[in-house]
């Protein structure tokens, strides 16, 4: 029987997000993207702070009464896994076959997707935006229980590392929910399409993967990290949190009021009398700044951890390497084929893509 509730737990706490995020309160913003077909805004309905809140407290619930170990998805890790991978390649299925074809092979259809944002529920329900919760919230429960396991094993011998390496990826999960309006504006809702790529990407590799430091030394003694390294992994962490969140709020101040000062910084554009490129603050250091942050937020976890020679936590920073690298490649084509000659001035004012006179 635990097997069978492992296995399912993704697809019911997938369900519970799915009826919160529809039913509890939300507000209603418009995004960057057009409606299809329209000069309209496309209009999102958000509220998952409060998805997050609520389920947490369910679980804390069903966990203080005594009904589920608070360690339980530990327990069930890999079964949940298996379950949460099952799930993704039936959304995936789902999302993709019924619809249109886009590419000529199926197989770039299937990963890539073919619808750009459905909705659902008259727009109650954004693919993109529950998929980025559902992600972000089984994260959390899964970083709560695999702390919990930590806790209960090696209790006064714990690990002052593992919880600050579980309090970073809280935190990145709460930040990420607390400014869910913004990333409206990145890559995903401008580029990409829900497949196989974002669905079980989200739904499977997000939740499971990005807990991947926290996993791998939950059931290992603590390594008696020295304080210095700890302090060291919290500016890393912090820094790259600057970094990336700051990169991404300049842009997302820029383009609801061109004009405003974001920290003070005032907006200086370049611009062909149509379109504008932000080349101050943050924007001005490299083309993506905000990758580099991402990449220094994953090492900082992984510092914190305390085992700088186990291979496992480190594929964490490492698939941001893979997963970010491309990505810029990808976005310069897209932005060369939107800016022309102006996106050509633009890297010649801010030549470095990633890390600033590094590359």
């Amino acid at each position: 029987m635990e097997i069978i509730y492992g296995f399912f737990a993704p697809s019911i706490i997938y369900f519970l997000i799915f009826i919160l995020n529809a039913l509890l309160p939300g507000r209603w913003v418009r995004g960057y993207i057009n409606k299809p077909g329209t000069d309209e805004k496309q209009r999102y309905r958000l509220n998952g702070l409060l998805v997050l809140a609520a389920v947490i407290v369910i679980w804390g619930l069903l966990c203080g009464s005594g009904l589920v170990a608070w360690d339980w998805l530990w327990k069930v890790r890999w079964y949940s896994l298996a379950g949460a991978v099952t799930f993704g390649l039936i959304f995936s299925f789902a999302i993709v076959v019924p619809y249109p074809q886009v590419r000529k092979s199926f197989l770039a259809d299937f990963f890539f997707g073919r619808l750009e944002n459905p909705q659902f529920l008259g727009g109650r329900i954004d693919a993109k935006m529950w998929l980025y919760l559902v992600g972000a919230v089984m994260l959390e429960l899964n970083i709560i229980s695999f702390a919990a396991h930590h806790q209960i094993v090696y209790g006064e011998n714990a690990s002052p590392g593992l919880f600050m390496a579980a309090a970073f990826l809280s935190f990145f999960v709460t930040e990420y929910l607390f400014f869910e309006e913004v990333h409206l504006y990145t890559y995903d809702f401008l580029a990409e399409r829900v497949g196989f790529k974002l669905g079980w990407g989200d739904l499977a590799f997000y939740p499971f993967f990005y807990a991947i430091p926290v996993w791998a030394a939950a059931g290992l003694p603590a390594p008696r990290t020295p304080l210095f390294i700890l302090v060291a992994a919290g500016i890393i962490f912090f820094t790259g949190w600057s970094l990336a969140r700051g990169a991404n709020m300049q842009k997302f101040t820029f383009k609801k009021n061109p004009q405003k000062k974001f920290l003070g910084i005032k907006p200086v554009t370049i611009t062909d009398g149509n379109k504008s490129i932000l080349v101050s603050g943050f924007w001005g250091l490299s083309r993506h700044i905000n990758y580099l942050g991402e990449i220094l937020m994953a090492t900082g976890i992984v510092l914190s951890i305390g085992y700088p020679m186990l291979p496992w936590p480190w594929l964490y920073p490492l698939y941001y390497v893979a997963l970010l690298f491309p990505r810029q490649w990808a976005d310069d084509k897209l932005c060369a084929a939107k800016y022309g000659a102006l996106w050509d001035e633009y890297k010649k004012m801010v030549p470095w893509r990633i890390i600033p006179y590094i590359y």
